[in-house]
């Protein structure tokens, strides 16, 4: 903590260049000396990178959400300065800390005093003990917090104990003196009421102002009066724009090291003049390497040319690297990006389309499907399977650059009806005539695109505005382009008839009345002409072709075509490819990017979007809010008109909703994806604690997250109850104490108090029936029959009144099963075993002679140990060890899910 340290992040990008980063980090025990010297240092490191990287300051406990995301799941300050990397381990005493959690995707961490009077209801703490770490969870934490809490307990498990700690999770107001929650109070001097949460300067949110531009000049800033533009920034200049939140330091590309020093300096002192929150960030950019979130604040920001300074800045960091010791192999120049075949939907599948005629949708007949005119709107609908899954679906609407707007409208109506009947399920997506992604080229072979439209709409557009009908039609004159190469982009264009359309790159096919050419470019390639072939029979079938090779054109060629011109020989650009970017969507904070992100950033109560600039997903969570659920697109193309201002964007790129459990391969590789995830229910934390510690813990956590209406309630009456008690924890190893009749009516009071909360719970909730009792602060690791505290025989009748108080609750039957399940007992390590055991055939979910009167949800633990190994490969105790996810996973193979 009483150090400054310097954080260079290096991003290769997909287009072959490199993007930097420079983040200086400031503990909160440095010296000013040390934190002045850290920023000069940034400020010569950028000039050793070409002078083009994005520079950061970054205040212990208030790091940027950027900064944070390379140190997952957290950062764990140390006290003192580097001397005290020199301490021997041996010589450190374990000891107890106290932290608070905070953040939904990055982790702030911070100890705080271990003491009854950091708690709070509006937080997540973690209590990391010798021998076992435990999760406090606020009544009113949020669950995403929770969900990134257990990740941190897991690191730090690992970490510091070397794995093998238990671990345990602690509900605020709930209160068991016989599990980890008496445990967990006694180490706090027993239970109390807990206070509210404290505000204190950490928890001060800057506000965002309107973005006031200053110059900065001789070390002095000076307000720039006017709009806010892109042109009023001189290259030679340095700037600073006050954000409130946030303050910017725009640095002119010609501007000298010293005066980017001084500005750095300016900015530093700007911000502590006006006293503003130690929240407050401050980011240095240069000109042509702007940030998002620095170009939002301008009225208007033009595209303009690529900075240059990349290839000497790739060499630069290439050597500094070296110098280093890292590997810098294939850093100093970029080498050709080569085409890859994207992700493509899975074959042999069933194809769909409508076309959009007024109010409704004409199916095409089977070998139509594959031709769109430009003119209409058309509904594609691919079922298919993929994997082990059942029918996925695809459906798409494709928008003609000619289509009229209540076509437009009513394709994306029909379609969200269609989307609705199959539950919400498919992948549905927009794509507009010129932009379509190659998941959707690839469906059709081949794909053409044709001049003019067939329907109603607009035949009366065209009328009303006295333009030529293009439509085509099987005996007018016809010229087709063929450029593609593969199959996810060989989509073939209807192009104007004339000779100034033809390429010496790419293939052509001209239709005149009954005859159609094949024109081969000298440069085309083997699967173009191929495909030319393919797209005649399409177009004619049984067509009799003639051939013209560029150059040995016949005459009646270049007549069809008006006569003999000259034409290009370029081929076309190819899109710059972007690296993907993944951001969070709110009603209150609006979108907000998530830095390095993974599958783990899909948190399921949230929307997400991701530009991979080619194409635009919605990725919608099964827990979101059903009104934004029911708003998606119109949320996606707020970010897309966005986008298109501040990063060029096209506004007709596809865009995709995504539902979760449903994603496409052409979304998950975009991340490290684990398709098991999927199957693991419940909200974000019931998740996370599947996915770590295993199933049973899983169906803990749900009770849970259900139970924690009237907490703060229950709270108050367990204090009250605790007190009359006077913290049964303490006689886990004591003898029985005296009876004491004087306490009787103030233990009475308590116990009616909490049966009066705990009754005015089972109102609210009539139709909780869970099967089993279940504890009231479940642990993710038991603990063993001895640490259980003994009972004070005087106190017996009273704790009973307690326990039928709670039972009342917690312990009603449901009454679903007409039949009496066999009892399954869980050992120590969470493995079912029963009295009873049955053959597997009996067991099997499709048996022709099932067994009855058992758990079906755990078909397995009937098995013998003898028969469990045979059918799965392993012993009990080493199934019951794996995630839930896993567990699940291998029951559908062997038929007992």
């Amino acid at each position: 903590m009483g150090d400054s340290y310097i954080v260079l992040q290096t991003t290769p990008s997909k287009g072959g260049s490199y993007l930097y980063d420079i983040h200086f980090w400031i503990g909160k025990d440095t010296s000013q000396d040390e934190a002045g010297t850290a920023a000069i240092k940034t400020v010569e490191l950028d000039a050793v990178l070409g002078g083009r990287a994005v520079q950061h300051r970054e205040l212990q406990g208030h790091e940027s959400d950027k900064f944070l995301s390379y140190f997952k799941p957290c950062i764990i300050p140390l006290e003192g300065g580097i001397a005290s990397g020199f301490k021997k381990p041996e010589e450190e005493e374990f000891e107890t800390r106290l932290y608070v959690c905070k953040g939904k995707r990055v982790v702030r961490l911070k100890q705080v005093p271990f003491a009854r009077s950091s708690l709070n209801h509006d937080d997540v703490f973690i209590l990391d003990t010798q021998n076992k770490i435990y999760q406090f969870n606020g009544a009113n934490s949020n669950i995403q917090e929770r969900a990134k809490a257990l990740e941190v307990i897991q690191f730090l498990k690992e970490k510091y104990h070397e794995g093998m700690c238990d671990v345990a999770i602690v509900d605020d107001g709930k209160l068991d003196t016989e599990s980890d929650s008496g445990e967990f109070w006694v180490l706090f001097g027993g239970f109390a009421p807990i206070g509210k949460k404290v505000t204190n300067e950490d928890d001060v949110i800057p506000e965002t102002t309107p973005a006031k531009l200053y110059s900065i000049t001789d070390g002095e800033v000076k307000l720039v009066e006017g709009e806010l533009l892109k042109g009023i920034l001189e290259n030679n200049k340095c700037y600073l724009l006050d954000c409130g939140a946030e303050v910017f330091v725009w640095v002119g590309r010609v501007t000298q090291v010293d005066d980017r020093k001084v500005a750095s300096q300016v900015v530093e002192d700007f911000v502590a003049g006006q006293n503003r929150p130690k929240t407050t960030r401050i980011t240095r950019v240069i000109q042509g390497y702007e940030t998002n979130s620095f170009k939002s604040n301008f009225d208007s920001w033009p595209a303009g040319s690529t900075a240059t300074g990349g290839e000497e800045g790739r060499g630069k960091v290439a050597a500094l690297l070296k110098q280093q010791g890292v590997g810098v192999k294939g850093m100093s120049k970029s080498a050709p990006v080569n085409e890859e075949v994207p992700p493509l939907l899975e074959g042999g599948g069933k194809m769909e389309v409508w076309c959009i005629n007024g109010s409704a949708k004409t199916p095409l007949p089977k070998e139509d499907i594959g031709k769109f005119y430009s003119g209409d709107c058309y509904i594609v609908l691919y079922t298919y399977h993929s994997g082990d899954r059942k029918e996925d679906y695809f459906l798409c609407c494709w928008i003609g650059k000619d289509s009229i707007e209540e076509d437009q409208k009513m394709a994306a109506r029909l379609a969200n009806t269609m989307c609705n009947s199959l539950k919400g399920r498919p992948v549905q997506g927009r794509v507009f005539e010129g932009k379509e992604p190659p998941q959707f080229i690839a469906l059709f072979q081949p794909m053409v695109a044709l001049k003019g439209g067939l329907s109603t709409g607009y035949k009366k557009s065209i009328a009303d505005k006295g333009l030529t009908d293009e439509t085509y039609t099987a005996d007018c004159v016809a010229l087709f382009r063929i450029s593609g190469t593969s199959v996810h982009n060989n989509k073939v264009l209807q192009v104007d008839a004339v000779a100034t359309s033809l390429n010496s790159t790419e293939c052509f096919l001209l239709q005149s009345g009954s005859s159609i050419f094949t024109w081969h470019g000298n440069q085309s390639t083997y699967e173009q002409q191929q495909l030319a072939a393919k797209v005649a029979e399409f177009l004619k079938p049984g067509v009799a072709l003639k051939h013209a090779k560029e150059g040995t054109e016949s005459s009646a060629f270049w007549f069809a075509l008006g006569g003999k011109q000259s034409y290009t020989s370029k081929k076309a650009s190819i899109e710059t490819v972007r690296d993907p970017h993944l951001f969070t969507f709110s009603l209150n904070k609006g979108v907000e990017e998530v830095y390095n992100f993974s599958q783990d950033d899909l948190l399921t109560e949230d929307i997400l979007i991701l530009d991979s600039h080619a194409e635009v997903f919605v990725w919608v969570g099964h827990s979101v809010d059903t009104k934004e659920k029911q708003n998606v697109f119109e949320i996606v193309q707020k970010y897309i008109d966005m986008a298109a201002s501040l990063e060029g964007l096209s506004p007709n790129v596809p865009l995709y909703k995504v539902t979760e459990g449903n994603e496409p391969c052409f979304f998950t590789t975009f991340f490290s994806w684990d398709s098991t995830r999927a199957t693991v229910q419940g909200n974000s934390f019931q998740k996370k604690v599947a996915l770590l510690f295993g199933a049973s813990h899983a169906v803990e956590a749900q009770d849970r997250s259900n139970g924690n209406q009237g907490a703060t309630q229950r709270a108050s009456a367990l204090a009250a109850l605790s007190s009359a008690f006077n913290s049964s924890s303490a006689s886990k190893t004591s003898a029985p104490k005296p009876y004491r009749t004087s306490q009787g009516s103030q233990r009475a009071a308590a116990v009616a108090a909490l049966s009066s909360v705990l009754t005015a719970e089972k109102k609210k909730s009539p139709d909780a029936s869970p099967t089993k009792s279940t504890s009231s602060t479940p642990a993710v690791t038991s603990p063993p029959p001895e640490a259980k505290s003994e009972v004070d025989p005087s106190e017996a009748e009273d704790s009973q009144e307690v326990a039928e108080a709670e039972t009342g609750v917690v312990s009603e039957t449901n009454g679903e099963d007409s039949e009496p399940k066999q009892e399954i007992e869980q050992d120590e390590h969470g493995s079912g075993s029963t009295q009873s055991t049955f053959s597997y055939e009996q067991l099997k979910a499709k048996s022709e002679n099932p067994v009855t009167g058992i758990d079906f949800k755990h078909r397995e633990a009937y098995l013998s140990d003898e028969v469990f190994q045979t059918v799965f490969g392993m012993a009990k105790e080493a199934f019951y060890k794996m995630p839930k996810w896993k567990q699940d996973l291998q029951k559908k193979k062997v038929d007992l899910f």
